[in-house]
């Protein structure tokens, strides 16, 4: 199993931005993240850090590193990622309320 963590440390009040944008919509079904081949969850965490900032973290599972890298490559994500880039002017966008986001990726090996 492959696993990627993601960290955001945000401004104090403003982890239910980055919750609200990965939660699962009832309603909506599932999204295009879990229905890629080998995509196995996801779990979003939040921890109150210190006064002034909150800690938001999501945990990725798949099946394998290659089934991640599968996904990385595929037009879905890469068309995601272009329009948000387009609708900020060219420039990856950043939230004024995200102080670091860290990203990291694992492999199970028990």
């Amino acid at each position: 199993m492959f696993v990627q963590i993601r960290k955001w440390t945000l401004t104090e009040g403003n982890a239910d931005k980055i919750i609200e944008r990965f939660s699962q919509k009832p309603d909506e079904g599932p999204s295009i993240l879990e229905r890629q081949p080998g995509f196995i969850g996801r779990e979003l965490l939040q921890k109150k850090v210190r006064r002034g900032e909150d800690e938001v973290v999501m945990i990725i599972r798949w099946e394998s590193e290659e089934v991640w890298k599968n996904w990385e490559k595929s037009p879905e994500h890469i068309a995601g990622h272009k329009a948000k880039i387009k609708e900020h002017g060219g420039k990856p966008p950043k939230p004024e309320f995200v102080i670091s986001m860290e990203n990291t990726n694992y492999t199970v090996v028990e």
